[in-house]
Formats: structure tokens, sequence, C-alpha cells
């Protein structure tokens, strides 16, 4: 999602996920979150809304992939 399409989201929507990202910052596995199936990705969820990333552990970094609505972020 670039930054354009988060701010077309709802301005509570945007805060949370942007909470929720700096959260990663520190722990990139949090309670909650879920490797996903068949992919060395992870998501977090924000109420409707999905952050899907990656884990480099060997580089300290987290890659987000995507985020966006439940039911058009896997696509």
């Amino acid at each position: 999602m670039r930054r354009k399409s988060l701010n077309a989201l709802p301005r509570t929507i945007q805060k949370r996920i942007i909470e929720k990202l700096e959260g990663l910052e520190s722990n990139p596995r949090p309670l909650g979150a879920k490797m996903l199936r068949g992919e060395p990705r992870w998501r977090v969820r924000v109420g409707a809304y999905r952050i899907i990333y990656e884990i480099r552990d060997n580089e300290l970094l987290v890659i987000v992939v995507r985020i966006g609505h439940r039911r058009d972020v896997y696509d």
C-alpha cells in the first residue's frame, strides 16, 4: 500500500496501522502475529485490515509487503 493509499483510509485506522508498524520495529513477532502458510511472510491484524510482512533476522529488517482490507490483502 502506498502512502497515498494509506492516506485514503479513515484517520483512526491510519493511526492504528502506524502504531502497529512502529511496534514491529521492536518486536516483529507480537502476540497475535501469524506466519502465512506456504510463504515466509507474517501477518498482523489491525481491525479489518492486515499488514503482511517479511522478517529478515540476519539483517534485523522488517519488510512490509502489503497493507489492506482483509478481503483484498491476500489476492
